[in-house]
C-alpha cells in the first residue's frame, strides 16, 4: 500500500498529495530524481514531514536506473520529537548532524528552497549540492494563488474515465460554479492519457464566466487532435477558481453507430483510498468489468491490488502489473468465478487509484457507475441508537421509486467502512404527497449479506423510499450508511444504477456535523442542485425528494432556473414539494420546447431552495427506452 495521506473528514484533502501527483509535477520529479541518482548519495532534510509522501510517489525510473532517490544516506529533521522516529530511510537524524553526512547532494523536501537553503547553508556537508522541490512547482500561469504554492485552490484537480471507442463515447458536463464565489477567467488544463498511459493530448480551454456551461465530448476531442479510438483517463485542472477546490461533473456514456447504451455517473473523489465498495457481482446474462486506472506515475506491481467478496477474507490478487496512468479492464468473473448478484465485492486498491468505475454489459448494452470510498477512519457510534427526539429518524438515505408499472426499483445496502459488521436497517416508503405507503424492517444485516430488496415486493406506488437505522434486533451504526440502487426497465431490460450515503435531513438541531451544509456550518437547510440538459441524448429529468428526519416546513419553496450554455437565465419557475414527498421534473414539459431549444447545448437547470434541503437524482430518457440515472450534486 502506498504510504500516502490523501484525505480525512476533519482536514479534507491533502494538498501535498495533489501537488506531487499532478502529471506535470511527476514529470519534473523524474528529471530531479535522475539528477540526484547521477550525483551520488543524498541526504534528505525533511522540514515539514513531506518525505514519506515524496518517497511513495517517486515515478518509475528509466530502464537500467535505480528506483527512487538512489542511495539515501539519511533523513534529517529539526523537530527534536521526530529524531529517532522511523522514516523510509531509517531513523530520523538531528539536523545539527547534517554536516557530517557523506552525501553528494542535500535534498530539502520543500517548495521554498531558497529560504530553507539560507537557513541551513552553514550545516551543509562540504562540497554537497543543495536541491529542493522548486523544480516541481507548476508554472505560474497554472496557479490560482501564486504567493502560497500549497494552497488548495492551486490544485482544483480531478480525473475522469474518458472513452471514444467501440461504439461508446463519453461527455463531461458541468458549469462554472466558481463564478458565484467571485472567480473570473477560469481555465481548464487538460491531459488525456490512453489505455497504455501515454499522453494523447494536452490542451487548455477557457471557461465562460457567469456560470457558463462546460461540455467536453470525447468525439470532439478525438476529432480535434486526430486521435485513433481510445479508452483512457482525462486529468482536469481548473485554474483561477474560487470557493471550491473540487472539480464536480456529470459524465455521460452514450452509444454511437447503433449502440443503444446510455448511462451517467459523476465526479471521482479526487483522492485515492485503501478500499472501495459497492462493486456488484454479475447477474445472469451480465458481464461486469472493473476499470482500474492508475492515477500515478509509478507502476502498480502485480498482486498489490485484490478483489474479495464483501465480508470474506479470501482476497484474489490482480496479477498483472499496471503501468503509469494505464487503464486496464479487470473482468470480475475471471477473478471471482461463480460469484453472482446479489453478492457484493470489495476492491482493495492500495491507494493507487482515484475512485474507479465499473461497467455492466447485458444484451449488448452497457451501463457504467462508480465505486465508493470505503472509510478506514470510522468506528461504530454509540450515540446514534440514542439520538434525541429532536433529530427524529436521524440518518436517512433517500432514493426514488420509479413508476412500478414501467420500472423495477431494487435497493442493496452496502457496508462502506471497514469496521461495519452489521447494518440494522428499515425501509420507509412515501408517495409524492409525503404520505407513508409502506415500511419494511430489513433486519440486522451482516457484512456479507446478499439482500437486494425489490420494492415491487412491497406493493408501493411511485414516490420515494428512505433507508433508516432500526435497532430492534441490535446492531451498530456509524452514520456512513450507503446503498446501491438499481433501476430496471420492464420493457426492454435497460438498467441504471447509482449509489450514495445517508445524512440527517432538515432538522434545526445538529449532530456531528449533520444536517450537512456545503456552504457553511451545519445545519444544512438549503438547496442548490445542478441538473444538466439532455444535450441531444434525450429528455433530461430529475426526481426531487424532500426528506425530513423530523417534521420541518410543510412544503418546500423551490425555484428552478433554466440557464443557457453561457449561464444566462432563460426562464424561472417556482414549485412546492410536500415534506417527505417528491416530484418528477421534466424540463421540456416544465419550461416548454422553445425554452429548451433557446438554452441550447450545455443548457442546464439550477434548483434553488432556501427553506429546506432537497435531494435529487438526475438522468436522461432516450427515445428508444434507454435511460440514465444517478444522484445529483450541488455547488
Amino acid at each position: 500500500m502506498l504510504d500516502i495521506h490523501t484525505y480525512d473528514a476533519q482536514a479534507g484533502g491533502n494538498v501535498l498529495y495533489k501537488a506531487l501527483a499532478h502529471p506535470l509535477a511527476a514529470e519534473a520529479l523524474s528529471v530531479l530524481l535522475a539528477e540526484i541518482r547521477a550525483a551520488g548519495p543524498v541526504a534528505v532534510y525533511d522540514p515539514d514531514g513531506m518525505f514519506a509522501m515524496l518517497h511513495a510517489l517517486c515515478p518509475d525510473p528509466a530502464p537500467g536506473q535505480a528506483a527512487g532517490l538512489g542511495v539515501v544516506e539519511g533523513v534529517y529533521v529539526h523537530d527534536t520529537l521526530r529524531v529517532g522516529q522511523p522514516t523510509a530511510a531509517g531513523p530520523a537524524r538531528a539536523l545539527v548532524d547534517l554536516g557530517q553526512a557523506r552525501a553528494a547532494v542535500v535534498l530539502a523536501v520543500t517548495f521554498d528552497g531558497a529560504r530553507v537553503r539560507d537557513r541551513i547553508a552553514h550545516l551543509l556537508p562540504p562540497g554537497a549540492r543543495f536541491l529542493a522541490l522548486d523544480a516541481l512547482r507548476l508554472p505560474d500561469d497554472l496557479l490560482t494563488v501564486r504567493d502560497r504554492y500549497l494552497d488548495r485552490l492551486n490544485f482544483a484537480t480531478n480525473h475522469a474515465f474518458f472513452r471514444d471507442a467501440d461504439g461508446l463515447s463519453t461527455r463531461l458536463v458541468t458549469a462554472n460554479y466558481w463564478s458565484r464565489y467571485g472567480a473570473s477567467g477560469v481555465r481548464l488544463w487538460l491531459r488525456l492519457f490512453g489505455a497504455d498511459g501515454t499522453v494523447l493530448a494536452t490542451w487548455q480551454e477557457a471557461v465562460p464566466d457567469g456560470g457558463g456551461a462546460i461540455v467536453i465530448d470525447s468525439g470532439a476531442v478525438r476529432a480535434r487532435f486526430g486521435l485513433a479510438p481510445f479508452v483512457g483517463q482525462l486529468f482536469v485542472h481548473a485554474v483561477g477558481v474560487a470557493g471550491h477546490d473540487v472539480v464536480k461533473y456529470a459524465l455521460d456514456t452514450y452509444g454511437t453507430g447503433g449502440n443503444r447504451s446510455l448511462s451517467v455517473t459523476h465526479d471521482a473523489n479526487a483522492w485515492p483510498s485503501d478500499r472501495y465498495a459497492n462493486l456488484p457481482a454479475p447477474d445472469a446474462g451480465e458481464d461486469v468489468v472493473l476499470w482500474v486506472q492508475n492515477s500515478h506515475a509509478m507502476t502498480i506491481p502485480p498482486g498489490t491490488m485484490s478483489l474479495n467478496r464483501m465480508g470474506e477474507d479470501r482476497h484474489v490478487p490482480i496479477t498483472q502489473s499496471i503501468g503509469p496512468y494505464q487503464t486496464v479492464a479487470i473482468r470480475v468473473s475471471d477473478s471471482l468465478s461463480g460469484l453472482a448478484w446479489p453478492a457484493q465485492i470489495e476492491f482493495r486498491s492500495g491507494r493507487h487509484v482515484v475512485r474507479p468505475r465499473y461497467e455492466v454489459t447485458s444484451a449488448a448494452r452497457t451501463r457504467i457507475a462508480h465505486l465508493n470510498v470505503e472509510r478506514a477512519d470510522l468506528r461504530p457510534d454509540p450515540g446514534i441508537p440514542a439520538l434525541p427526539a429532536s433529530l427524529g429518524r436521524g440518518y436517512l438515505l433517500p432514493f426514488p421509486i420509479l413508476d412500478p408499472a414501467r420500472f423495477r426499483t431494487i435497493v442493496q445496502p452496502v457496508p462502506m467502512a471497514d469496521s461495519q459488521m452489521t447494518l440494522p436497517l428499515r425501509l420507509d416508503c412515501f408517495d409524492p404527497a409525503g404520505r407513508p405507503t409502506g415500511r419494511k424492517f430489513l433486519g440486522c444485516l451482516p457484512r456479507d449479506h446478499d439482500l437486494a430488496q425489490d420494492l415491487a415486493e412491497l406493493g408501493v406506488p411511485e414516490g420515494h423510499a428512505e433507508l433508516v437505522y432500526d435497532f430492534r434486533d441490535g446492531g451498530q451504526a456509524d452514520g456512513w450508511l450507503h446503498a446501491l440502487v438499481r433501476f430496471v426497465a420492464r420493457d426492454g431490460g435497460h438498467a441504471a444504477e447509482t449509489s450514495f450515503g445517508a445524512h440527517v435531513f432538515n432538522t434545526v438541531m445538529t449532530y456531528r456535523g449533520e444536517p450537512q451544509s456545503y456552504s457553511g456550518p451545519p445545519p444544512g437547510l438549503s438547496t442548490r442542485l445542478f441538473l444538466k440538459g439532455g444535450n441531444g441524448l434525450g429528455d433530461a429529468f430529475c426526481c426531487l425528494i424532500y426528506p425530513a428526519s423530523a417534521a420541518w416546513r410543510p412544503y418546500s419553496h423551490t425555484v428552478l432556473g433554466l440557464h443557457d450554455g453561457a449561464g444566462r437565465v432563460v426562464v424561472e419557475t417556482a414549485m412546492t414539494i410536500a415534506c417527505s414527498g417528491s416530484a418528477m421534473i421534466w424540463p421540456h414539459r416544465l419550461f416548454g420546447a422553445a425554452a429548451i431549444a433557446q438554452a441550447g447545448q450545455g443548457g442546464y437547470v439550477m434548483i434553488r431552495d432556501t427553506t429546506c434541503r432537497l435531494f435529487g437524482y438526475h438522468g436522461v430518457m432516450g427515445q428508444d427506452g434507454a435511460f440514465s440515472l444517478d444522484h445529483m450534486f450541488g455547488f
